[in-house]
């Protein structure tokens, strides 16, 4: 007979519907991305009827913005990396310039005005019937100018603004690189039918072509604080009345079982070449990060060393954001291999040796995907750059091939899991806590997926709403659910929280994230071509990601507490593992919560978006919530593997307070403070402005850029570094626990019991 939830199963199916609601409105959505994305018209025509270029120029264009890694130097819609400018932005201004000039040069007495312009420029002069947009004789000009001046750009003889020379060498290639860019800023001017607003919404902010924040934007922002105010409202009533998380009953008096009484599975051993792996991809991922920051306040030197011929900035760039995700993910597959045995007791067959297969495809899929980056933006694959180089989209740059590797990579681990847990499943309800690590687990693989559907055969729009499924439902959804699942488990494991108020606090997470969490992946694609649909929900409904974050750290305090009066006694063998986790809090807070919902409200990302404000969101939320998770779970499983006497509990700390004081260091002194600036230049002069590579040789933003250092370095010397010097004495000092010793069920034995 299986055991039966703790806790009503109404949370399981209110959990469900949840889930079933958020995903038939995305549905609903992503039907309307495809329905109302921009036209990619046949051509693009001049004044006298001649073919200026055509859609296969712009897809071609668009297929060279990603073998090169353009989207890891500057940013379509707002989209990508953040030293570069926005393309279509710059795009945009230049034209309108052109415009302006143009008019001047003519000697005309009645000179054509701004207003006029920007009514040229709003003018949608697509015709269905012939599939093609006409541009006049001085858009035309405009057009051929901008060619000339990307072909000095990206042909340039010397590096600069971070990349490198002869970037992109064939003419053809860069000419069609412009026709894209020319097609993404028309989509940015031209009104959509029936609107009085172009098919972004009016983004970018640019005067010169009469783009200005809508109605809806500023509608909605509203709105979306209505959402959140009342969210909080309705959860502080909540928890002034009910003790919902339970952590502030008495608990049961628990004393830790010491280190050398835990027995050691084979396949547990492995872990230990899994850390080991997490730490040198953390240390190479904060090195590339210190690159990348040190271009902005060096641009194409490193102390006066020409780097750009090695490392340019792009491919710089593209390593450091897929290593963030490869060594966060190892640790996340780690953990899961090392848990198994503890929750279901046994080990079948087999599993050491599945480990070390999934360990080894881990390898090829990460140095694969590496070279093949490095190969596609070096120009070095003229074919099959797509399959085995660089599919050139932020979050997705691997190779379509190594992508596949990856997910195929998961399900093994998936596979791991289910034949280490599924004696314990079968004894189980299903929505209990084995259950709900396993069912996350599977998540993870099958959202990575997902962006398979990024075909490159669609245009951008489409591209990119697949794509955010990936950062924003697979990152900031599936694997917070997974991060709430494994904290829980390990405190009970620890008996650190009693069980049935992990699960409660668990689904608690997956309803209040899930109802904003899912529906909010919009957030991303206010100004990406969808319509205004996609800004009303995902406004209103990421607003309400705040709330289970408030609720949570409304209730740290008395967690933190009542895990403390539950052991009875002794040194805490996890004390800087716990602490990780408890900074994960504090930054799933801040970072997630406050300068997420900062930057979701539309009427601020119309400016923001691609500024320093949108790093510092990613780096405070991305680090700051699944790294220092990622190095508590690494911790927490080294303890076991390693010989009890020879653990530094001081090299831990170390890197707790250096990881954690250099991510405030790199918000508050660098990140923040320039985003801020950034948004004011973006206001006051206009996007293009904000977002030009010349903006951070502005001399007191140079200042800020050279203030990070110190930040950096002490994130890396005394975060990084020690974690690997643990996982490498772990390594040659392992834990000499005996074998065929009991699996332990718990890690804590009961010193006293108290009424509940």
């Amino acid at each position: 007979m299986k055991r039966p939830m703790p806790i009503s199963s109404w949370w399981l199916q209110g959990a469900i519907l949840t889930y079933l609601f958020g995903f038939a409105v995305l549905g609903i959505l992503a039907y309307l991305t495809y329905a109302d994305q921009p036209p990619i018209p046949a051509r693009f025509l001049t004044h006298s009827g001649q073919t200026l270029f055509t859609r296969e120029d712009v897809m071609d264009g668009m297929h060279v913005f990603q073998r090169y890694g353009l989207m890891e130097y500057g940013t379509i819609y707002g989209h990508g990396a953040y030293l570069g400018p926005d393309f279509t932005a710059q795009y945009l201004h230049r034209e309108a310039e052109s415009l302006l000039a143009a008019d001047s040069k003519s000697g005309s007495p009645a000179p054509v005005s701004q207003s006029e312009i920007a009514a040229e420029l709003h003018a949608n002069t697509y015709n269905a019937a012939t599939d093609s947009v006409t541009f006049s004789d001085a858009r035309t000009a405009a057009h051929n100018e901008i060619v000339d001046f990307y072909l000095r750009f990206f042909s340039a003889e010397r590096p600069h603004a971070g990349a490198q020379a002869h970037w992109i060498s064939d003419a053809a290639d860069i000419q069609h690189l412009t026709d894209f860019f020319a097609w993404t800023a028309w989509t940015a001017a031209a009104n959509r039918p029936g609107h009085d607003y172009s098919y972004t919404n009016n983004w970018p902010p640019e005067p010169l072509a009469g783009n200005s924040v809508t109605a809806d934007a500023v509608t909605w922002s509203v709105i979306s604080i209505i959402f959140l105010l009342g969210g909080m409202g309705v959860v502080l009533f909540f928890f002034g009345r009910y003790d919902w998380l339970g952590w502030t009953q008495a608990q049961q008096r628990i004393r830790f079982r010491a280190i050398e009484e835990v027995g050691l599975t084979p396949a547990q051993r492995t872990v230990v070449w899994f850390l080991l792996v997490t730490s040198a991809l953390f240390l190479l991922q904060t090195l590339m990060g210190g690159l990348v920051a040190h271009y902005r306040a060096e641009p194409g030197n490193f102390f006066g060393f020409d780097m750009s011929t090695f490392l340019p900035y792009n491919i710089a760039r593209t390593w450091h954001v897929q290593l963030s995700i490869f060594w966060v993910s190892t640790s996340y597959l780690a953990t899961g291999i090392f848990l198994a045995p503890l929750i279901s007791g046994h080990e079948p067959r087999g599993q050491a040796g599945l480990s070390m297969v999934l360990l080894s495809a881990l390898a090829i899929v990460v140095f694969g995907s590496m070279a093949g980056e490095y190969a596609s933006i070096k120009g070095w694959l003229h074919s099959g750059w797509f399959w085995f180089g660089d599919q050139g989209w932020e979050y997705l740059d691997l190779g379509r091939v190594w992508q596949i590797l990856l997910v195929v990579g998961l399900l093994l681990w998936v596979g791991i899991l289910w034949r280490g847990l599924h004696r314990q499943l079968a004894k189980e309800a299903h929505g209990n806590l084995p259950w709900l690590l396993f069912y996350a687990a599977l998540t993870i693989p099958a959202f990575y997926a997902v962006g398979l559907l990024a075909s490159p055969k669609n245009g951008f729009v489409v591209i990119d709403f697949w794509r955010f499924w990936v950062v924003h439902l697979w990152v900031e959804d599936f694997l917070e659910l997974f991060t709430t699942i494994v904290v829980a488990y390990l405190f009970v494991l620890l008996g650190m929280v009693r069980e049935d108020n992990a699960i409660r606090v668990i689904y608690l997470d997956i309803i209040l994230y899930s109802v904003g969490g899912v529906i909010g992946t919009m957030h991303h694609l206010y100004f990406s071509g969808t319509p205004a649909a996609h800004m009303a929900l995902g406004a209103a409904f990421s607003a309400m990601e705040v709330i289970p974050l408030l609720l949570l750290t409304l209730e740290a305090w008395s967690f933190i507490r009542s895990g403390e009066r539950s052991i009875a006694g002794g040194a805490n063998p996890h004390r800087w593992a716990v602490w990780f986790l408890v900074s994960t809090g504090m930054w799933n807070f801040l970072g997630a919560g406050v300068f997420g919902f900062l930057v979701n409200l539309p009427v601020v990302s119309y400016y923001e978006i691609g500024t320093g404000l949108t790093a510092n969101h990613a780096h405070t939320a991305m680090m700051g919530v699944y790294g220092m998770l990622a190095v508590g779970l690494l911790l927490f499983c080294l303890r076991y593997l390693m010989r009890p006497e020879l653990w530094s509990d001081r090299a831990a700390a170390l890197s707790f307070w250096s990881l954690n004081l250099g991510l405030g260091w790199m918000a508050f002194c660098n990140l923040f403070p320039i985003g801020i600036v950034q948004l004011y230049d973006a206001v006051r002069v206009g996007y293009w402005h904000a977002r030009d590579p010349h903006f951070v040789t502005v001399p007191w933003v140079h200042t800020l850029e050279w203030l990070r250092l110190p930040g950096d370095a002490v994130f890396i010397i005394g975060g990084a570094l020690p974690l690997l010097w643990l996982c490498l004495r772990a390594i040659m000092n392992p834990n000499p626990a005996r074998a065929g010793a009991e699996i332990p069920t718990r890690l804590f034995t009961v010193e006293t019991e108290e009424a509940a």
